[in-house]
């Protein structure tokens, strides 16, 4: 067979842990497992693939990003894989396992274009393929990122295998700088726009603008002290959560708590300006555990109230 991957250092390449040890890692395939597969998958795989797969058969490798020209689901210039699918049917992300290419195709509905060759971290809703259109199933294929998220949208990454392999990098090549994160955080919450919901709130305060300078004033704060905009379950935090319902329940008073709680994501967790860019929805109702506990919310009538002396406090800080 030919001699693939020449001057390819594979020290290193591979992790072995025990993860990949019980769900990827297959014995070496024999010629005859390996055409029992290709049967069985409709495709003659990728030589290079074979050559590799007879060292190491299906694994996590160390470096786990390779470089995008476009967008995706996982990233503006990368996707990531969790391991590559050895040749067999015995551990269940294998090329014919539990996992495998045909369970990808006929349960998530992956278009039928070759064979899923690796899974990534966003489990199933993206995947790496061996892309048989334009070789045929006998051919070399090219290898291509499918994005369930993106109405299966296919992003070009290698013309082969092997220069999928060779292409593959440390995801620490992708970590963003900790100042620059920062910068960018505080120029977001010093100038990017609020929400719709959350502008309407500060215009129903009464004082919009000082309400719109005291949340900002808080989100700078917070970006300060993590290097970046999110909220948890510290002090400042449990401020601005008071904050945003202080306003919504002065905006629609007496809401019912699983409504509030709906509503929320839409006040600063997502939005293209001024937002924390997602949330976990635990913080927010421990938060409001807490403040029932401590009596600053209270249910009246079937819906929540801020209590007179937090809505006071709050009040005088706007002036």
């Amino acid at each position: 067979m030919e001699n693939f991957f020449e001057g390819f250092d594979f020290t290193d390449f591979w992790d072995d842990s025990d993860y990949a040890e019980k769900e990827y890692i297959e014995a070496a395939p024999s010629d005859e497992l390996i055409a029992g597969v290709e049967q069985e998958l409709g495709y003659r795989l990728p030589a290079s693939y074979i050559w590799l797969m007879k060292r190491h058969n299906g694994g996590i490798p160390a470096r786990t990003c390779f470089p995008t020209d476009s967008p995706t689901s996982w990233a503006e210039d990368h996707v990531a894989i969790t391991g590559i699918m050895g040749i067999g049917r015995e551990k269940r992300y294998s090329l014919c396992g539990e996992f495998g290419s045909r369970f990808m195709i006929d349960e998530w509905e992956y278009p039928d274009i070759g064979v899923a060759i690796c899974d990534c971290p966003s489990a199933g809703h993206d995947m790496i393929f061996l892309d048989y259109r334009e070789c045929g199933p006998q051919g070399e294929p090219k290898v291509v990122h499918i994005d369930q998220e993106y109405d299966y949208e296919i992003t070009p990454l290698a013309d082969t295998f092997e220069d999928f392999i060779r292409g593959l990098v440390d995801e620490e090549v992708y970590e963003p700088d900790p100042e620059e994160e920062k910068a960018e955080a505080l120029e977001m919450v010093r100038n990017a726009p609020f929400s719709p919901l959350l502008t309407q709130l500060c215009q129903k305060s009464g004082a919009p603008e000082k309400a719109e300078r005291l949340i900002r004033e808080l989100a700078v704060r917070i970006v300060e002290e993590k290097g970046y905009f999110a909220l948890h379950g510290d002090e400042d935090s449990y401020r601005l959560y008071d904050i945003q319902f202080w306003l919504y329940v002065n905006a629609y008073p007496g809401v019912e708590e699983q409504a509030y709680l709906k509503e929320y994501p839409n006040i600063l967790a997502f939005g293209s300006g001024f937002s924390t860019g997602g949330y976990a929805p635990g913080f927010v109702e421990d938060w409001l555990k807490n403040r029932k506990k401590a009596e600053i919310v209270f249910k009246r009538d079937g819906g929540l109230w801020m209590s007179e002396a937090a809505g006071k406090a709050l009040r005088g800080q706007l002036g």
